[in-house]
């Protein structure tokens, strides 16, 4: 078991989520129920399946839960994208954010790696 907190893709996971959340406010309210709801579940889900993966007894477990993580790491590098190509959000307000989930991407690899 790993320290969740002392985990430097945990927290920036947790500031990707957050970045996500003052974003996707941006939204038209038209997409409350479609787009920006389905971001903020997958955003969530990356530091949550890392926290769950670090709770687990095994090694071999925790990098089944941060192959979920990245997983969804794509999917919100993915939605992200799409609210640029559709103008929803200016790309110069998304590219920082798309940044971080990058960075997150690359940070699971090298992790799993080490494990």
């Amino acid at each position: 078991m790993h320290k969740v907190e002392d985990l430097k893709i945990w927290e920036k996971a947790m500031k990707l989520t957050k970045e996500v959340y003052f974003l996707i406010s941006e939204l038209p309210p038209d997409e409350k129920y479609g787009l920006s709801s389905q971001i903020k579940r997958c955003s969530v889900s990356i530091p949550s399946n890392i926290a769950e993966g670090a709770g687990r007894n095994s090694t071999k477990e925790f990098k089944h839960f941060l192959s979920i993580a990245n997983g969804s790491c794509y999917e919100l590098l993915t939605q992200l994208i799409l609210i640029t190509e559709l103008n929803l959000i200016n790309k110069e307000k998304v590219k920082p954010v798309i940044d971080i989930c990058i960075e997150i991407q690359k940070m699971n690899y090298s992790f799993q790696q080490k494990l």
